[in-house]
């Protein structure tokens, strides 16, 4: 049985897409940039991706801990630390597998940073 999970954004009606999307156990989360946050560097603009990202994923019935894959995409490559340490902050003891790549722009040209993760219901990464 699918279920989308909406988060409110401006861009999903216009775009016609959802948040999240959960199959079965398996949650896709959308490209989600950091709308709502006053942060202008990766590192702040990628923490308020995970925290959209976060509740989209309890939204569906899932956790941070439940994460396979992220993508961490950039407008700029030289920026890759500021996204590895937010991302490792949140999944240092999870380790999803990870892709990390630059690309021309995003909608909205304030955006650094973007993200899409991939969760599977009942696989969450153990405690450290």
């Amino acid at each position: 049985m699918r279920r989308n999970i909406p988060s409110g954004s401006y861009l999903e009606p216009i775009m016609g897409f959802s948040r999240a999307v959960r199959v079965g156990n398996h949650v896709a989360v959308a490209g989600t940039g950091p709308i709502g946050t006053e942060a202008t560097d990766t590192y702040g603009q990628l923490v308020r991706c995970f925290e959209i990202t976060r509740t989209a994923l309890e939204e569906a019935g899932a956790s941070m801990q439940d994460v396979v894959r992220t993508r961490i995409l950039l407008t700029d490559i030289a920026d890759w630390q500021e996204a590895a340490r937010a991302h490792g902050e949140v999944f240092r003891d999870i380790r999803p597998v990870i892709t990390v790549m630059q690309v021309s722009a995003f909608v909205d040209p304030a955006w650094r940073v973007e993200t899409e993760v991939d969760a599977i219901i009942g696989t969450a990464a153990p405690a450290a």
